[in-house]
């Protein structure tokens, strides 16, 4: 059993099982996995799973997401939009990386911006003194 403040890496802090109906607004630092039904808006630091029998009326914002089950709704991320062979989204996606593996439905307009990387900083080279031509 883990103590009440024990964090294991990786697994779902938030989970909305098969059966469950949520209306709402989600607001969290981690992460969210839908099974059941979900209606309002989702808005996650961390990933976002819509199952296969997942379902979410719903705008999505989170680090990554990955749609399994229906989606209808805008989706946001700075990340990765994974939608899976069974996965469908109904609506428009704002996106750094878009994966639509075969069977995936997309229903909406896609907008893709690549992440600026940062430029390291070069330093000033220092100049050499020429010889002057005479």
């Amino acid at each position: 059993m883990l103590r009440k403040n024990a964090r294991v890496h990786g697994l779902t802090d938030t989970l909305i099982g098969q059966g469950s109906i949520v209306e709402g607004k989600i607001q969290c630092e981690s992460n969210v996995r839908i099974d059941g039904a979900f209606h309002g808006e989702i808005d996650c630091k961390g990933q976002v799973i819509v199952g296969e029998s997942g379902e979410a009326r719903s705008s999505i914002i989170g680090a990554n997401i990955i749609v399994a089950g229906h989606v209808v709704g805008d989706i946001s991320t700075k990340g990765k939009l994974t939608i899976t062979s069974s996965g469908q989204v109904d609506g428009d996606v704002s996106v750094s990386k878009l994966i639509i593996l075969e069977g995936g439905l997309l229903n909406g307009v896609s907008t893709m911006e690549k992440i600026k990387a940062v430029a390291p900083i070069k330093e000033k080279a220092q100049k050499t003194p020429q010889p002057e031509v005479g």
